[in-house]
């Protein structure tokens, strides 16, 4: 397989964490063939990136995917990147937080610049 890129792009959180869960499981289903793939967390989907979050994910369907918590383990396991949109740091408390492995807080205009070089999934 040629060299594929990707970036999945969340703004999902606590208010659909299915699709969250959906979009991370695919990831870690493309992971296994050793593409590069990272994420690019905006609105609401920046709350992952916050250490223990995921983990309150109640109202997800456990018994169609992986719980969303073990999914980000996993990705940052496999060496994906969680980038967090820069403009929702401070909306949603992120500046104070403690953040999960492998994510950094990155400007818009590092998601314009990957979305030149790479296919795009959004949810």
């Amino acid at each position: 397989m040629e060299n594929k890129k990707f970036v999945f792009i969340i703004t999902k959180s606590y208010d659909n964490p299915d699709v969250v869960a959906g979009a991370m499981q695919l990831a870690t289903n493309m992971k296994a063939f050793d593409i590069e793939l990272d994420f690019f967390l905006m609105d609401k989907g920046v709350l992952l990136a916050k250490k223990g979050f995921a983990e309150t994910l109640e109202w997800q369907k456990k018994d169609e995917f992986s719980p969303v918590a073990e999914l980000i383990k996993t990705l940052t396991d496999l060496g994906a990147k969680f980038y967090i949109c820069a403009s929702c740091v401070k909306h949603y408390g992120l500046d104070k937080a403690e953040k999960i492995p492998n994510s950094e807080a990155k400007p818009g205009s590092f998601l314009a610049e990957m979305l030149l070089e790479r296919q795009s999934l959004s949810f």
